[in-house]
């Protein structure tokens, strides 16, 4: 199991230092953009160079290694689109000057893997450092990476982040191809976890993580079935089912489905009403669960069950459990 001791939100929510769900701050539009903070743990000369997919993956990161009771062994990042608002300006760039007299600026802040390495950098840290970008399930992959590098040294901590901008450009795409109907909002944010193999001092723990592709409804049904049938233990049930449902009635039927399967008396909590849709929105969904187990001292086993789709093609299950503390 990994275990999860801190973590740290930017959301569209006030969510960097506490989080009341009953004051969510409504959509404009129909996009949720991020409440940033001022970034204090980031050096000035640092942050004006940084795109916001790195300044939000950053900002989130920096807290949360300073609660670290020692130098974490890596850094895993999933994210979808990385900065893509950055590579168009380079793009751009490379047009408006027929490929001379380039700024640099932009071409090193397009690439997916800037964040970790920014964070490698400020921490003077050579350890493990990994960016997943795998679309819709770029959290989940990076996930399963601290699962198994925990599973082989327990002691070791590992700084986990999940990060999307909703930029211009990716933003005006995915309305292109209609994933923005009435009533789905475009959304981003980031969410970093410090994360090991030991429960002590935890508030969370991973159980398992399962994604496929696959847009037959029987398909991603018969895979949750197998899923909690090999990892919810005998005798338990889920406490809470957290949905990445968005108000796209093309995937409602996923959901429904997901829905039929878990116990009925367990509350459901649509969790994209407070960040809206982006690729590891799902970082966003751990976050949370983290804050309600933190917030509460309960000794009953709660499992907690995370179900999103991406666009109807990629799917992916967590199953969580709070920490008796």
């Amino acid at each position: 199991m990994l275990y999860i001791h801190q973590a740290v939100c930017i959301s569209p929510q006030d969510t960097f230092h506490s989080f009341d769900a009953t004051r969510v701050h409504p959509p404009v539009g129909n996009k949720l953009v991020v409440r940033e903070p001022s970034y204090e743990g980031i050096p000035r000369n640092l942050l004006r160079r940084m795109g916001k997919a790195v300044r939000m993956g950053t900002g989130a990161s920096v807290p949360v290694l300073r609660l670290a009771p020692r130098p974490v062994s890596g850094f895993i990042v999933g994210t979808g689109n990385g900065g893509t608002e950055d590579s168009y300006k380079f793009l751009e760039q490379i047009n408006e000057y027929g490929e001379e007299m380039l700024t640099p600026g932009s071409f090193s802040q397009s690439t997916s893997n800037v964040i970790a390495s920014q964070l490698s950098q400020m921490d003077r840290n050579r350890g493990y450092n990994m960016t997943h970008v795998h679309r819709g399930l770029a959290f989940e992959m990076a996930l399963q990476d601290a699962m198994l590098l925990s599973a082989e040294d327990e002691a070791a901590y590992y700084l986990l982040t999940g990060v999307d901008e909703l930029s211009a450009s990716n933003f005006a795409l995915d309305d292109m191809e209609g994933w923005y109907p009435p009533g789905t909002i475009a959304g981003e944010g980031a969410a970093a976890f410090l994360v090991s193999g030991h429960p002590q001092d935890a508030i969370v723990g991973v159980r398992a993580v399962a994604t496929l592709h696959s847009s037959d409804v029987e398909v991603v049904s018969g895979r949750l079935k197998n899923f909690l049938s090999t990892h919810l233990p005998l005798g338990e049930d889920i406490t809470v089912l957290i949905t990445g449902e968005n108000g796209d009635a093309r995937l409602r039927h996923y959901y429904e489905a997901c829905e039929e399967m878990i116990n009925s008396k367990a509350p459901l909590l649509h969790f994209k009403r407070y960040c809206g849709e982006y690729p590891t929105a799902t970082s966003f969904a751990l976050w949370l669960t983290y804050h309600r187990l933190s917030q509460e001292k309960n000794d009953l086993i709660q499992n907690y069950l995370i179900y999103n789709t991406y666009k109807g093609r990629q799917h992916s299950f967590i199953l969580l459990t709070g920490i008796s503390r």
